[in-house]
């Protein structure tokens, strides 16, 4: 009896150190938790000019027979103290990557970056975007391309390079820079709108399922999904969508006034060096082909906004964004009439 006495007396020894350690973890995991959240992210700053000097000079040492290259270390340190002795102040580029998805998720860092970059560029600087993107949400796209146009009102030259797609909401944004470069074959243009939804009343019918819908308002709801479609609402979901289709038209129109905004605006896509011959863009060349020409007369810093995300987040976000790219690479294929292998 004394042996069981003990036992259980050990038992809840162990049963009460091990709830004191889940308690403790809890509130280590509690209190990192709340710094995550109150630490939104960091800025993220990266010189590119060394690297773009340093793929440079390995080359050339390449191409250097044994007896040139001590000669040329010399000559290049040589030409680093001389640089350091001059104090000149060279041009700024400022450059960001959006790569957008259905929802325009990354306008949450795009916000973050321009504001940095503001708070630091001048009238002689530049700001470089590079931007992949086939469209998405109204909404999300049309804060997108506001945060851009921060940049155009403070008197900032914007450069906005294409080298896959900017199609839609993506060439929405695009059309806010001075300049527009495209990669020859980057799908340009798609100014059009589109929606769509599967009606499934009949279906509920057929197994005797009613669905109520009540709303306030003679267009709170036009089109549904469970509920019997009528001709007014069908009626009222075009206008809507033309009406949408006409301010896009015409927030294309103002920042490209160069364009036949009528012969741009049927929802079609052109090819880069096409789009050129309409002037959705400005030249043809890839974006590595213009940051290594601006390298040699600009500093370059590539600035990125990244926040903070928990592991699930995390999960999450991934399968969210593999889901968007899967429906998008879909959505390419169907509307494209030919196809590369």
């Amino acid at each position: 009896m004394d042996y069981l006495l003990q036992y259980g007396l050990f038992l809840a020894k162990v049963a009460t150190i091990v709830l004191s350690l889940v308690i403790l973890v809890g509130v280590a995991f509690g209190v990192s938790n709340r710094v995550r959240k109150h630490a939104q992210g960091e800025l993220e700053i990266e010189p590119l000019n060394e690297s773009f000097e340093q793929m440079s000079d390995a080359m050339h040492l390449a191409t250097l027979a044994p007896a040139g290259r001590k000669l040329w270390h010399k000559e290049k340190k040589k030409t680093e103290k001389d640089k350091k002795k001059q104090s000149v102040e060279r041009q700024r580029l400022y450059l960001l990557d959006f790569k957008g998805d259905m929802r325009a998720s990354a306008v949450a860092s795009l916000r973050q970056e321009v504001t940095a970059v503001l708070s630091q560029a001048q009238a002689e600087d530049e700001v470089v975007v590079r931007l992949e993107s086939a469209g998405g949400m109204v909404h999300s796209y049309g804060l997108a391309a506001s945060q851009l146009d921060r940049i155009r009102q403070q008197g900032i030259p914007l450069t906005v390079c294409v080298d896959k797609v900017a199609a839609s909401g993506g060439y929405m944004m695009a059309c806010v820079a001075d300049r527009i470069l495209a990669a020859p074959f980057a799908m340009i243009g798609s100014i059009g709108v589109v929606a769509q939804l599967p009606n499934f009343n009949r279906l509920l019918k057929k197994h005797d399922v009613d669905v109520e819908l009540h709303t306030a308002g003679e267009y709170k709801r036009t089109l549904t999904m469970f509920g019997e479609n009528t001709d007014q609402g069908r009626e009222k979901f075009i206008e809507d969508l033309e009406e949408i289709h006409d301010i896009f038209k015409q927030f294309v129109k103002n920042h490209r006034k160069q364009v036949d905004i009528n012969e741009i605006s049927t929802g079609k896509v052109w090819l880069g060096s096409h789009a050129l011959e309409v002037s959705l863009v400005d030249e043809i060349k890839t974006s590595d082909e213009y940051l290594l020409s601006r390298s040699k007369e600009a500093d370059i810093y590539l600035v990125k906004f990244v926040y903070h995300k928990s592991l699930s987040e995390k999960f999450g976000l991934a399968a969210e964004n593999r889901a968007d790219s899967l429906l998008l690479r879909w959505y390419d294929r169907l509307r494209s009439n030919s196809f590369l292998p």
